[in-house]
């Protein structure tokens, strides 16, 4: 089983310590989920691990490797925030910008890779829209149109940032639907989420955060009282018919 194994990392900001000591792993196979309170560090636990921070301490490996040294393999796709909607890029263009590491920087695409990224587009319901600029979608259709873009990359290792913030019920559907078909195949699926509710149920396994690990392993184990407490501070309600 291929695996991320994080071993004693931490982060600061200048002065502020932003994650202490997490050591956890994250398998194929299964959907990861990371949650925890706002400022709790999930959001740069995904990046430290990509290398985009600096860490003070900590390896993250990929099959005893350094993870930064098969990034190649790797689809990240960040919060909405974080993404420049006005650029002027139709859903055709981001989704093969999906192949452009497998093609080279300034070398015309071929038939293969407009195949996948057609694929990709049918995959997640956009094919529709392929014109359409991409700041003129919804939320949710953008999220979609990034998916596709992973989906054409042929990523082993597939990090999101709250996909499912702002997006709609079909969105979200699709968007897991994906995740445990990738993971069926043997794909590592790492999702920062925040929503406690009924859709903690998709998740496989959980990492719990609170600037450090909380408790990380299958969903029903993570889900204790104790360990919600411990990173919540306070007694937590969550969807749990099916948890």
């Amino acid at each position: 089983m291929n695996a991320i194994a994080v071993n004693n990392l931490g982060v600061y900001y200048r002065t502020v310590e932003a994650l202490r000591n997490i050591n956890l792993s994250v398998l194929s196979g299964r959907v990861t989920g990371v949650f925890g309170p706002n400022g709790a560090g999930k959001s740069t636990l995904v990046k430290a691990m990509l290398g985009l921070i600096p860490t003070n301490m900590g390896t993250v490996q990929y099959n005893a490797r350094p993870l930064q040294a098969s990034l190649d393999r790797v689809a990240y796709v960040p919060q909405r925030t974080q993404i420049d909607w006005t650029y002027p890029a139709t859903v055709w263009d981001v989704v093969m910008m999906g192949r452009v590491r497998k093609t080279g920087w300034f070398r015309r695409f071929s038939g293969v890779s407009r195949r996948h990224a057609s694929e990709a587009l049918a995959r997640v319901e956009m094919e529709a829209y392929k014109n359409r600029p991409i700041g003129q979608l919804s939320g949710g259709q953008q999220q979609r149109v990034f998916l596709a873009r992973s989906l054409a990359q042929e990523a082993d290792i597939l990090f999101f940032d709250e996909p499912f913030v702002g997006v709609d019920q079909k969105t979200e559907d699709i968007i897991f639907q994906i995740f445990h078909e990738l993971a069926s195949i043997g794909k590592i699926v790492l999702v920062v989420n925040h929503d406690l509710g009924e859709s903690i149920a998709n998740f496989d396994d959980l990492i719990l955060l609170n600037k450090e690990l909380v408790a990380a392993g299958k969903r029903q184990n993570v889900l204790q009282e104790e360990n919600l407490y411990r990173a919540y501070g306070s007694k937590v309600s969550f969807f749990s018919d099916r948890c």
